[in-house]
């Protein structure tokens, strides 16, 4: 089989012929596309936060705004590589200065998950701010940063996909994965993970009155981008100090870690339904 696959390899797209580079060579410094992608996804959901706010049922004032895009930022990059080195790759743990590399990537969506809740739970309890409507709000905004990292992803030719069939025109092959061609698993989860999930949320939040029933934009986000993820995993090659992991047990770790997430979200929508919606002319504070 792998012999086949192979043979068709020479038809098939080649990652290097891109022209594709890490970063922006400024001389003394590259300027890492991956580094830009957290910064686009970061200051394109404070904008957009920004902008939120000013529309009727927001829970939160502009300075709650600015905490959040301090800490929540500690949290993605801090939560994101500690929750690569724990559930990944633990061996990250011996080595500090590796840990710390993460313009180098291997950064974990449940461990930048975690560190964000951190974040919010912090400001939330700070302000005195109803912490399941804050997280509405930050929800919205999530799907921009994982469209930019995962095409990071794919610029920097890493993370790439499990072989492909010859019924796969868009399959490539990649510097150090091989000589057979993959499915490129960063651009489908851009696509699912990022562009999808922003439209699904821009679209909820700005069309209809989601915004004013608790928990239901979470609901809908942690239930989306948990099944994106979970999806995407069919595609996508295992880390490789875990795919005996995966090979024993017939899923990917992220995807078991993703399992837990699509329940809470189910359960956080049925919940927000079954409750009244808040009132559309409550007053936040304007501090």
């Amino acid at each position: 089989m792998m012999e086949f696959l192979a043979a068709g390899g020479s038809d098939a797209i080649h990652w290097a012929d891109l022209g594709l580079r890490p970063g922006i060579d400024l001389g003394f410094f590259t300027l890492r596309y991956y580094s830009l992608a957290y910064l686009a996804g970061i200051l394109l959901a404070y904008w957009h936060l920004g902008r939120m706010i000013k529309a009727p049922g927001a829970p939160m004032a502009q300075r709650h705004v600015d905490d959040l895009f301090f800490y929540c930022t500690l949290g993605v990059i801090l939560g994101g590589r500690l929750g690569y080195a724990t559930f990944y790759e633990p061996d990250l743990w011996t080595d500090p200065a590796a840990l710390v590399a993460v313009w180098h990537g291997g950064m974990s969506f449940h461990g930048g998950l975690i560190g964000t809740v951190i974040a919010m739970a912090y400001v939330s309890w700070r302000g005195k701010l109803p912490f399941i409507r804050v997280a509405d709000y930050i929800a919205v905004n999530v799907p921009f940063g994982m469209m930019f990292g995962r095409i990071a992803n794919f610029i920097n030719g890493e993370l790439w996909g499990r072989p492909a069939g010859p019924d796969v025109p868009w399959a490539m092959i990649f510097p150090g994965a091989g000589p057979l061609p993959r499915h490129p698993s960063q651009l489908y989860e851009a696509a699912l993970e990022g562009f999808l999930m922003m439209v699904i949320m821009l679209l909820t939040f700005w069309l209809s009155r989601a915004r004013f029933r608790t928990g239901l934009l979470t609901g809908i986000f942690v239930t989306g981008i948990a099944m994106a993820r979970f999806t995407v995993e069919f595609f996508r090659e295992p880390d490789a100090q875990l795919a005996d992991f995966a090979a024993r047990s017939g899923l990917n770790m992220g995807q078991w870690l993703t399992i837990p997430l699509i329940l809470l979200g189910i359960a956080l929508i049925i919940w927000s339904l079954s409750r009244p919606a808040i009132a559309s002319g409550a007053k936040r504070d304007e501090a």
